[in-house]
């Protein structure tokens, strides 16, 4: 096939990627994907190579590829009103519609939505505000922020320190001090093989109010967790993880930030991650879903109690001094809508847990009993094939083995994109919530083609 390689070399020359072998993909040794265009749960690269999309870009395009209601709203919006700030007080109708949508399928108890571009940006403002509202009610010294090991929330300075993962600490002078780490409430990887689920939960628990003990109750300022751990390994939680943590954080006064990037509009088979699981958090951090990606955008949902401490606030001090430039852009917010509409129409909240539920059971059939597969799991649209040594005794594979990436390699041979996880050998997928039975089951024989290959 003949082309202009001239983009090949402008890429290896010009662009820095993100999350990337930076030296490998400079030099010419790793390869590149020139993405061109994408249909339902497909993309197609420049030399016309078709693939299923399991992890939906970055767990984010919910609707699927090629939605021409949100590309036409989008066009019109720009055309309408590019852009203008919200700064002062200033709106569109986008924007403003788009904050009443979203509160509409809120959890109760939320009260206002700020927007930003991406999860990072929407949880460094939660922390601003978190520590705000603090220093209104006289807190100075209540300011630390407990997040768990192997969660994600974003790259950022404060975000970064958030993240549990090695990854987005090494070499970076992350995590910062004001951030704390308490257990990850992954059952599979608990310490003590002979603990039932109970006792986990029981355990992990005892670790943070231990932590909240250590550190003092009035230092803590806010928790934060995904309703699932994602980039950590695609882990639900365990029972009764959720009532037992929410018990302990009351009891100490220390507020709660739901990052639901991920689990937000409709990924679990529930509009929210938060009622799902019977989460009253007092925060809200949505991405991903919310655009399906056609355009950049964030948001906070700040809860009644903690809006109610910003207005006394700003009676006391003035306006609140924290803005983005591109805060509720009109593109982005022209894009929520008609992908929240879009949600609706389609059903597709209903079709993740039903999918969803199909996906995770065929993909236990067909591999849960594999003799290096430790685990199959997943909630909703979301699902993850852990991989052991020794399925017996739970020993891992030394990761210099990279049994992970190499059945991602194995998979995407066969026109299926999945992700390996960090920190371990975990395949993950995350499809489109449009995906059909027929769409899931070709996901599943090639994972287990993939399997097979590489593990025998």
């Amino acid at each position: 096939m003949l082309r202009n390689d001239q983009l090949d070399a402008w890429d290896r020359d010009c662009f820095f990627h993100p999350s990337t072998h930076l030296a490998q993909h400079t030099r010419g040794e790793a390869p590149n994907r020139i993405v061109t265009g994408g249909q339902g749960v497909y993309i197609e690269d420049r030399d016309g190579t078709r693939l299923l999309d399991a992890f939906a870009g970055l767990y984010c395009v919910n609707v699927g590829y090629g939605r021409s209601e949100i590309a036409n709203a989008i066009a019109e919006q720009a055309k309408e009103m590019a852009y203008y700030h919200a700064y002062v007080g200033h709106g569109t109708e986008a924007s403003i519609t788009l904050a009443k949508m979203i509160l509409d399928r809120a959890p109760a108890g939320m009260s206002k939505v700020y927007f930003g571009l991406g999860g990072s940006d929407a949880n460094e403002t939660n922390v601003k505000l978190v520590w705000y509202y603090n220093n209104i009610l006289g807190r100075p010294e209540k300011k630390k922020i407990i997040s768990r090991w192997r969660g994600y929330h974003g790259s950022g300075l404060m975000t970064g320190s958030l993240t549990g993962l090695e990854l987005f600490h090494k070499k970076f002078d992350l995590p910062l001090a004001q951030v704390i780490h308490t257990e990850a409430p992954y059952y599979f990887r608990r310490s003590d093989p002979a603990q039932s689920e109970a006792e986990f939960t029981a355990h992990c628990t005892a670790e943070l109010e231990a932590l909240i003990e250590r550190e003092g109750a009035d230092t803590i300022a806010a928790f934060i967790g995904e309703p699932v751990l994602g980039t950590g390994g695609i882990v639900p939680p365990p029972g009764g993880y959720w009532d037992a943590i929410q018990a302990l954080l009351k009891k100490h006064d220390i507020l709660l930030i739901a990052d639901e990037v991920v689990t937000g509009f409709g990924r679990l088979g529930s509009m929210f991650g938060s009622d799902h699981y019977g989460i009253r958090p007092d925060i809200i951090t949505i991405a991903k879903g919310l655009t399906s990606a056609y355009a950049p955008l964030s948001g906070s949902i700040v809860g009644g109690r903690v809006w109610k401490v910003l207005e006394q606030g700003t009676d006391e001090n003035g306006p609140i001094g924290h803005g983005w430039t591109y805060s509720a852009h009109p593109i982005g917010a022209a894009a929520g809508i008609a992908n929240l509409n879009l949600i609706d129409s389609l059903g597709l909240v209903g079709n993740a847990g039903e999918t969803g539920t199909y996906l995770n059971a065929a993909m236990a059939d067909a591999l849960g009993s594999h003799s290096h597969v430790g685990e199959v799991r997943g909630e909703g649209m979301l699902c993850a094939v852990e991989f052991v040594a020794d399925r017996e005794a739970r020993r891992f594979f030394d990761p210099a083995e990279k049994v992970g990436p190499r059945v991602a390699s194995a998979l995407l041979s066969r026109g299926v994109i999945a992700r390996a996880m960090p920190q371990g050998d975990i395949l993950g997928f995350a499809p489109p919530l449009c995906l059909s039975r027929a769409e899931a089951d070709n996901i599943v024989a090639k994972t287990s083609e993939a399997v097979r290959e590489v593990l025998g």
